[in-house]
């Protein structure tokens, strides 16, 4: 297989499937001529290997089984453990009316006792397995089924959800009332947003994606995700490559605007970072009385230069070879600010906007995100929570669409930008409706100035010439990845110096 054939693959295996694609994936396999029951008996057996490697031999399962698919696959999974010799037992919360369709053939072929939900509570030990509702639920545990994911929270015991725990979204992650919180998770084909999204992503513990038989390729090339896991599959073919005859500026020179002398820090993080990821020049453009302190502070790779004003950063950027501009990182949010941020917005080459130099922009008067649309070159915009809604939080499709992953992709569409949703389950949306999910990091990177150090990291990316969504995939991945490799303890100034042994490994030599 050559370099794109194995691009192309990558990127198929880290598709995203909202509900809806998902069940046209299903039915895509049904008209190639693969039943649905077979499709759920292949679904049921992943369930059931999940459950015998958690029980064990002569081991005991639950299954708490609703009335759609889902509930089928745990019948399925049932009849599967008990000819294994497992004690088996299957609950019904719902009754035996619902069942329709193959989950009807699958009761049939269960062929065994069914229990009502008042004797779940009178039983101890085993393992529990959560086939009351799939991806698709789109309304709050109510009633029995409540009383069933509440035993399941109280169990104390294992407990294995198929596709995902019952009461959280497949599509947005959340969970509306009471959702089960799963030991580990059975789904099929191909994860959904849900599965990364907060807190789905916690409430799913390690998921595991069984093939069930669905034609991958078809498939795929019907519903067109546009979503993907953030990986380096995703955008390792776009990494730079630099040749022996090249030269710091050919490596990327990143300026990256700082403030004065209450804020020396920030922007050093920044600027070091895009250095560690590979930038061959990083200069920092101060307030003129905070250049002594500049100076004064290793390292010594780092460039000072004093920028008063909007007219000294213009001269500044006349020097063609400044491939990119950071500005945020304790820009400060004044005159100077302000009138930097709109000189950044009015250049013509690639930029990364930042904590201060975001909330500058929303409060521009006469447009805010707007005036990006129409720059000469791309821009990443890097918003945490708070900076989002200041920035996007008054547009009403914004605001009362329930998807991180959907909010992203409006805030970029909206924008023009390449927008990086940070937090825990980070989102990367372009406005061309790409968009990705990164599951890499760790609580360690809740700490001041790691979002400083993100920024260079993408601007870092950039200078080399790397496409906004493209670098802002890689430094999330990235910083992410390094946050796990330090664990506890860090500080933002371990995560520039953590970059080049992480980079070692996915290029090596």
């Amino acid at each position: 297989m050559d370099d794109h054939g194995a691009e192309t693959k990558g990127r198929a295996e880290l598709a995203l499937l909202t509900t809806q694609q998902m069940a046209a994936a299903d039915r895509i396999a049904i008209a190639a001529g693969i039943p649905g029951i077979d499709l759920m008996e292949r679904a049921g057996r992943a369930v059931a290997e999940a459950a015998f490697r958690r029980a064990g031999a002569g081991g005991a399962v639950t299954l708490l089984c609703g009335p759609g698919n889902n509930g089928g696959d745990g019948l399925i999974a049932a009849r599967l453990l008990r000819e294994r010799g497992l004690r088996v037992r299957v609950v019904l919360p719902g009754g035996v009316d619902g069942f329709k369709g193959d989950a009807a053939i699958a009761m049939e072929r269960w062929a065994g006792p069914v229990e009502r939900l008042d004797k779940l509570h009178g039983m101890q030990g085993g393992v529990f397995v959560d086939a009351l509702f799939g991806a698709g639920l789109t309304r709050p545990l109510t009633g029995a089924f409540a009383e069933a994911a509440d035993f399941l929270n109280r169990a104390s015991r294992p407990v294995i959800a198929v596709d995902i725990p019952s009461g959280v979204s497949g599509d947005s992650g959340r969970a509306e009332g009471m959702a089960v919180n799963a030991s580990e998770t059975v789904t099929f084909f191909r994860l959904k947003p849900g599965h990364l999204l907060q807190p789905g992503r916690s409430l799913c513990g390690p998921v595991t994606v069984a093939d069930i038989g669905i034609p991958a390729r078809a498939a795929l090339e019907a519903v067109g995700p546009t979503a993907f896991r953030n990986d380096p599959k995703l955008w390792r073919q776009a990494w730079p490559e630099h040749g022996v005859d090249t030269h710091k500026f050919r490596r990327g020179a990143v300026a990256v605007i700082a403030g004065g002398i209450a804020g020396v820090g920030a922007p050093r993080l920044s600027a070091r970072a895009a250095l560690r990821i590979g930038a061959g020049l990083a200069t920092l453009l101060c307030e003129p009385e905070a250049l002594p302190i500049h100076a004064a502070r290793g390292p010594d790779a780092l460039m000072q230069r004093a920028v008063a004003d909007r007219a000294a950063l213009e001269a500044f950027l006349r020097d063609r070879r400044v491939s990119t501009v950071v500005a945020g990182p304790a820009l400060g949010l004044g005159v100077r600010a302000q009138k930097l941020v709109r000189a950044v917005i009015a250049d013509d080459r690639p930029a990364v906007l930042d904590a201060d130099a975001l909330t500058t922009l929303a409060g521009f008067p006469d447009g805010g995100v707007s005036l990006l649309h129409g720059r000469g070159s791309e821009v990443v915009l890097t918003p945490h929570e708070g900076e989002f809604q200041r920035l996007f939080g008054d547009d009403p499709a914004i605001a009362t669409e329930p998807s991180k992953l959907e909010k992203a992709r409006k805030a970029a569409a909206l924008s023009g930008a390449v927008v990086v949703y940070k937090g825990a389950d980070t989102v990367i949306a372009s406005p061309d409706g790409r968009a990705a999910i990164n599951a890499t990091g760790s609580p360690a990177l809740a700490t001041a100035g790691s979002g400083d150090v993100l920024a260079g990291l993408v601007a870092g990316l950039l200078g080399q010439g790397m496409s906004a969504f493209e670098a802002s995939c890689a430094a999330v991945w990235l910083h992410g990845l390094a946050g796990e490799k330090l664990g506890m303890g860090l500080i933002a100034d371990d995560l520039p110096e953590a970059i080049p042994p992480l980079l070692g490994s996915i290029f090596p030599a």
